[in-house]
């Protein structure tokens, strides 16, 4: 069947839609109702060592007032602590709480999950050489293509 060169992006862009509104979905059944998708690629940023928020928003491709208002989200929902950074004293230091570490390790085991799903859905082959040609399509130079898909949205 041969499609229009338009319907390519808003079929990836539709899969990934599926993933990430049922990732979010089994959280909210599994203690996180509150966690966002923009709050998922926020923690991830964070990550297991911290970040200053500066560095968060260059992390997401966000301004620093950008960063700043999802830090503070995140702190309300007790995802991140806000600390002086030891190291600069004018920087703000974030870190996951255990509640953002579970959220993240939990969102893992979901990730697996759906993996598992969509591998039983097209067949342990097809997922494959999908995965395998999507990974050709995306550009070497950036170790995590999407870790500023929130800046670049805007």
């Amino acid at each position: 069947m041969d499609r229009h060169g338009y319907e390519l992006p808003l079929l990836l862009a539709g899969a990934f839609r599926r993933i990430i509104d049922e990732l979010h979905r089994r959280l909210a059944e599994q203690g996180h109702p509150d966690l966002r998708p923009a709050h998922g690629f926020a923690l991830q940023a964070v990550g297991r060592d911290g970040t200053t928020v500066s560095e968060l928003g260059r992390r997401l491709g966000v301004s620093k007032q950008a960063a700043t208002k999802t830090a503070a989200k995140l702190t309300d929902l007790r995802y991140v602590t806000r600390t002086p950074d030891p190291a600069d004293a004018r920087a703000v230091l974030l870190t996951l709480t255990p509640h953002g570490r579970a959220a993240l390790t939990l969102s893992a085991r979901i990730f697996d999950d759906l993996h598992t799903e969509w591998k039983q859905s097209l067949g342990a082959t097809r997922l494959s050489a999908l995965e395998d040609d999507l990974t050709k399509l995306t550009p070497s130079s950036t170790p995590t293509p999407l870790a500023d898909l929130p800046g670049w949205f805007h």
